[in-house]
């Protein structure tokens, strides 16, 4: 496959998913393009994952309130959807968002008691399916419950003074006095991946209480009952989970443990039970992702490689897919665009990302909400204008 166009974009959120923008670019450029949709672990994920090879399995969860949700996961028998398989390893990516995400809330917002309950029950499914790898996107929570709600779909109790089972959400974690683990799941064997660019901790004013509990709804007294629930789960988990010798990847301990760890507050703390519950491993996300679905291999012999979002920003900056794609695009020795709905980046801090040009929507039309309508149209329209000037 020699001098194709790589099309590895993001989805442009709230108009087209990852693969119908590779799709709207392909079509537009008139040149060969191989289509890999793209995605950082966040909302999205399983969607991109399936376009590139994988199999959706849906099932019906607890959604953050309770109420049941329709939610998928992704699913591959080797591994990998491109290149040899990756030691025949059965492999699901199941994203938060999916049965967790505040886009399931039937109404508003449920700071205190809303669940990551869903996100277990996926993980369970996987297991029992025989998974041998799950890649856990962390992004886009309802709750604030430290994972509680994913470890206890697993087998795992938590239970008061006496011996009581918690209510659901992150506010009854105040209450919590011992965690039973005997009737956990049976995990052996298999490997757990958080692919996060979150690196914020589980406690403090960086954490998911004081950091993502404002965008859950939580007001100042409520993110404060919840940095109090959260420091209660860390600490009698450290107690009756033998979570005190975490170490850092070089074998040195790791001076706050596991509620230290960079990503253990992700999705609200679901981080931290990945790690204390499950011994998952954070990885970078994007980048994470763009292993998995092959991108080294699909590179090879490109002459361009096209990426993109809804909007480039400041928040792109921060490890969002186009800047992973720029990144790993250089290694390859590959030259990158971007295609977005809108830009505030300047030339030369996309230039500094590895982007040689970007081109937005807005460029042709400078309604936003026209943008939004008829992106799939424009989308074209634009991919033919960046066909013309740099193929």
């Amino acid at each position: 496959m020699v001098e194709h166009v790589l099309v590895a974009p993001d989805k442009f959120k709230g108009s087209l998913t990852a693969a119908e923008v590779a799709a709207r670019v392909a079509a537009g450029l008139g040149v060969p393009a191989v289509e890999l949709p793209v995605a950082d672990g966040g909302d999205g994920t399983v969607d991109a994952v399936v376009a590139c090879g994988f199999t959706r399995v849906t099932l019906e969860v607890t959604g953050p309130t309770g109420r049941p949700v329709r939610a998928s996961y992704a699913w591959h028998p080797t591994g990998t959807p491109s290149g040899p398989p990756d030691e025949g390893r059965p492999t699901a990516v199941v994203e938060l968002s999916e049965a967790s995400g505040l886009r399931r809330l039937p109404g508003g917002y449920e700071p205190l008691t809303a669940t990551s309950h869903g996100t277990g029950e996926l993980i369970a499914d996987a297991v029992a399916r025989g998974a041998r790898r799950i890649v856990l996107g962390l992004g886009g929570s309802a709750s604030t419950d430290g994972g509680a709600g994913l470890a206890r779909a697993l087998g795992a109790r938590f239970l008061d003074a006496d011996g009581k089972e918690l209510e659901p959400g992150g506010a009854a974690l105040t209450a919590l006095d011992r965690i039973d683990i005997s009737g956990f799941a049976d995990i052996s064997g298999i490997e757990f991946v958080v692919a996060s660019d979150v690196d914020n901790p589980l406690l403090g004013p960086h954490g998911a209480a004081a950091v993502y509990g404002p965008q859950k709804g939580a007001n100042p007294a409520e993110v404060k009952l919840l940095e109090a629930a959260l420091t209660r789960l860390a600490a009698v988990a450290t107690r009756t989970h033998g979570l005190v010798g975490a170490v850092e990847h070089d074998g040195t301990p790791r001076p706050m443990g596991v509620a230290g760890a960079p990503g253990a507050g992700a999705a609200g703390g679901a981080g931290f039970a990945a790690l204390a519950f499950l011994g998952a491993e954070v990885r970078p996300g994007i980048a994470y992702l763009l292993d998995l679905l092959g991108f080294g291999e699909l590179v090879r012999g490109a002459r361009l490689v096209i990426t993109g979002e809804g909007s480039l920003d400041e928040q792109s900056l921060r490890g969002k897919a186009p800047i992973g794609v720029a990144q790993a695009a250089a290694k390859a020795g590959v030259p990158v665009v971007a295609v977005c709905g809108r830009r505030t980046l300047s030339d030369d801090e996309l230039r500094a990302a590895g982007i040689e040009a970007a081109y937005a929507l807005t460029d042709l039309e400078p309604d936003p909400e026209r943008c939004m309508a008829d992106a799939a149209v424009l989308l074209e329209r634009l991919a033919a204008r960046l066909a013309a000037e740099r193929l």
